[in-house]
């Protein structure tokens, strides 16, 4: 099967979609995590930092989220979300992919935090992150530039 992944900014035009994806995408993981979110608290996320939000587009079609910060000599994955319907089909490891490169470009290392219960956590072993640290709810992963 052949695709293009492309991003482009997301604007306020998009707000709706996005706050549709990360409840379609987080809800069950965040209640599994005890964390019950109503529509204006996933707002709140869905904006917090809006200014680095991607969309990710298949073949021009919105599918997901890449929100990624710069943070000391890293590269923060801040949220990154993909619609269910497209989910295990290769796509997160190819966004991931591109990320790493662009990573190894820089000489940066990769971040991010993911919810115990959330099964992107194997992508992210298989790509090669390690979990550093970890807290009630969540593991603080890190994919340093000396392994990608």
């Amino acid at each position: 099967m052949s695709y293009t992944i492309t991003f482009k900014q997301a604007t306020n035009e998009h707000l709706d979609f996005l706050l549709k994806l990360r409840k379609l995408s987080m809800t069950e993981h965040l209640i599994g995590a005890g964390i019950n979110l109503d529509d204006s608290q996933h707002l709140e996320r869905v904006k917090d930092h809006y200014h680095d939000s991607k969309l990710i587009l298949l073949d021009d079609e919105a599918i997901g989220i890449l929100k990624l910060g710069n943070i000391e000599n890293r590269l923060h994955i801040r949220q990154f979300q993909l619609l269910p319907k497209v989910q295990n089909k290769g796509i997160g490891g190819k966004v991931l992919d591109a990320l790493i490169d662009r990573a190894k470009q820089k000489g940066l290392d990769i971040s991010l935090y993911v919810l115990k219960n959330n099964p992107a956590k194997s992508l992210y072993l298989r790509k090669g992150f390690n979990i550093v640290e970890q807290d009630r709810l969540q593991y603080f992963m890190r994919l340093s530039k000396q392994s990608n």
